[in-house]
């Protein structure tokens, strides 16, 4: 059996400036993590693997410097790892990105089963992994805090209103994952970082995959961001001392001023 794991490298910070002319993040000197809900997404795949003995091969899009990502994941247990870096990528949005994802699993061919993050947190869309479902014409299971394999099926944990649905698909199929409030990440020994450096971690371009260029980078995105501006600052707090009393009537009288109350 193998399975595919999509990472994405993001920035470990909330303090990020955006370039004003292709409304992108900037990346460069921004520490950088494996995104959370990759890393869910992982751990579920490695759980798969020591039941069903599968191999698994990680694949992420992005600059160099993201093979270190890659390596993370293969430190924890993944045996292969892909990464797409071309400056034809550049500025994907997340159909173009799905795009390219999915370009690359095809060239791969042999995949049982394709496991994402439910989305990643400089974006927060959801929607590269439904997108890499589509364009691979596979059945898709989203946001999801449980998947096993049995049977030539995947079978889930589906989050939906007041609890969980179990679902299953048949294979190949693509499922997304969500992360549990008490999840907490792994990272690799220092034996499997040392492991990790002999696994096989090889380079694709956009003619690796024998992609159109005209449906990657900034040209491919059908989506653009019109503006990105920070959230006005809020104004500083006001703190009101008194007993309970005079308290309850400060609260009225701005409740009253504010028109919420008459």
């Amino acid at each position: 059996m193998n399975i595919i794991v999509c990472i994405k490298q993001v920035p470990d910070s909330t303090r990020v400036k955006v370039d004003p002319k292709t409304s992108t993040l900037v990346r460069a000197g921004v520490p950088s993590i494996l995104n959370p809900y990759d890393h869910f997404a992982l751990s579920q795949s490695l759980k798969i693997k020591a039941k069903t003995g599968a191999s698994i091969t990680v694949i992420s899009m992005g600059p160099q410097q993201a093979q270190s990502v890659i390596r993370l994941a293969l430190g924890l247990g993944a045996d292969k790892g892909i990464l797409l870096s071309d400056r034809a990528f550049a500025g994907s949005d997340t159909w173009a990105t799905s795009y390219a994802l999915a370009a690359a699993i095809k060239k791969i061919e042999n995949f049982d089963l394709i496991m994402c993050g439910q989305m990643a947190i400089d974006g927060d869309t959801a929607q590269t992994g439904p997108g890499i479902a589509f364009h691979l014409g596979i059945p898709q299971i989203t946001f999801c805090d449980g998947a096993d394999v049995e049977d030539g099926k995947v079978i889930v944990k589906k989050i939906i209103d007041g609890g969980h649905q179990i679902m299953q698909a048949d294979l190949p199929a693509l499922v997304t994952m969500t992360m549990p409030f008490d999840y907490e990440a792994r990272y690799p020994s220092f034996l499997g970082a040392f492991k990790a450096q002999q696994k096989p971690l090889e380079v694709w371009t956009a003619a690796h995959i024998g992609a159109d260029p005209k449906k990657l980078g900034l040209e491919g995105s059908p989506t653009r961001v019109d503006r990105i501006f920070p959230p006005p600052a809020r104004p500083k707090g006001e703190i009101f001392s008194g007993n309970a009393t005079e308290l309850a009537d400060t609260l009225i009288q701005i409740l009253k001023k504010e028109s919420v109350i008459k």
